[in-house]
């Protein structure tokens, strides 16, 4: 389970080191393999253990690509889709490509969500964490059903 922020900085070459508390359970339950690809609603990276992106991979391969909207979900997520293993020092190396997507320059902002993180770049995360934190509570009547019964 990932969880917390993490800034870290992106060196020269484009690598970011991952924090060193995630490196264990990234080494031995999913073997150095990790998968980053784009968010398809918000400008930032989705950073996956290999076996979680083979689950998700699976189940957007298998919808069908008669609709307009699975087929553009399908040819964002997965054609962007770039696995990565760690080096001997716990880091990756961002394609170019993807970092433009995310406007990623110089420091990246890792939000642990559970089975992934979410990858952005410094600034654009501060703006939209301002814009949500500013956003009126959502009615209850206005929540996702799968939302209204969890107690926080």
């Amino acid at each position: 389970m990932f969880r917390g922020i993490n800034v870290i900085n992106l060196d020269p070459k484009g690598r970011i080191a991952i924090p060193t508390r995630y490196r264990p359970i990234l080494v031995e339950k999913f073997g150095n393999r990790v998968v980053v690809t784009i968010d398809t609603e918000q400008r930032c990276l989705l950073l996956y253990p290999y076996s979680e992106w083979e689950a998700i991979e699976k189940k957007v391969a298998n919808l069908s690509s008669f609709h307009p909207m699975t087929r553009r979900i399908q040819r964002l997520l997965i054609g962007h889709a770039t696995e990565l293993n760690l080096d001997s020092h716990g880091r990756i190396l961002l394609p170019p490509l993807l970092r433009d997507y995310a406007n990623i320059d110089k420091r990246v902002v890792m939000i642990g969500q559970s089975n992934k993180f979410e990858m952005w770049s410094e600034e654009k995360w501060e703006k939209s964490r301002e814009v949500w934190l500013a956003q009126e509570p959502v009615k209850e009547n206005e929540l996702p059903e799968e939302l209204r019964t969890i107690s926080l």
